[in-house]
């Protein structure tokens, strides 16, 4: 049972999202909920992950003026939710608002540089300024890309949690918009504590395949 791959639920039911996690329930525990599965289910698919023995990392990127922010935060944290995040460009006192309102019920991670971004000049610095910005707020990690994890763990230090999104297999994989990738190695080996997983496992032929091949390149199997 991996404890750092998520596996990203980017469907548009509940019951995919559970047929999925039925699926998978005996090689991962953790799973992303994003924007559109929480739109189309709600907390109902947050609750429906935890009845079937999962943990839920709520990806909804929360970016408003900081009282809205912190309010969505806290109740977030009252769902029970293993992390959640927030654009970490909403700036310091949104950041502490959140971070204030969820306590240590749940990890809260800033969103840096998003791994589609193609505009951003100096990534690097930019997202490292982010990290730092979000650990000096409060936060618990952030989430980036593994190009820039080793950068922000030398920032950072240890305890604070890097997710990666962007990760994609060594063999007979494409980026489509993610521009930022890595193979699951390398992003461990650049510091990345937890490995966000979609594409590569649900538009595979062979999806136990698939994952079981990911895990194996991250020495889980």
């Amino acid at each position: 049972m991996s404890e750092r791959l998520i596996l990203a639920l980017d469907v548009d039911s509940i019951q995919e999202a559970g047929r999925l996690v039925r699926l998978f329930r005996d090689k991962v525990s953790l799973y992303k909920v994003g924007l559109s599965l929480f739109t189309s289910a709600g907390p109902d698919v947050v609750r429906m992950i935890q009845d079937e023995g999962g943990r839920v990392f709520l990806d909804l990127k929360f970016h408003d003026i900081p009282n809205t922010v912190a309010r969505a935060c806290e109740l977030a944290a009252r769902l029970h939710v293993f992390m959640m995040n927030l654009h970490a460009r909403g700036g310091v006192e949104m950041m502490k608002a959140a971070a204030a309102a969820v306590g240590d019920r749940s990890i809260l991670l800033g969103v840096t540089v998003l791994t589609s971004d193609v505009e951003t000049k100096d990534t690097r610095s930019e997202v490292v300024r982010l990290a730092t910005e979000a650990k000096n707020s409060g936060l618990g990690g952030v989430v980036c890309s593994a190009q820039e994890a080793r950068s922000v763990r030398e920032a950072c230090g240890q305890g604070f949690v890097i997710v990666t999104p962007g990760i994609r297999p060594a063999e007979g994989h494409t980026k489509d918009d993610q521009r930022r990738t890595m193979t699951p190695s390398e992003a461990l080996q650049n510091g990345s504590d937890y490995l966000v997983v979609g594409r590569p496992v649900l538009e595979s032929t062979n999806p136990i395949q698939a994952l079981d091949s990911i895990l194996s390149e991250m020495g889980e199997t």
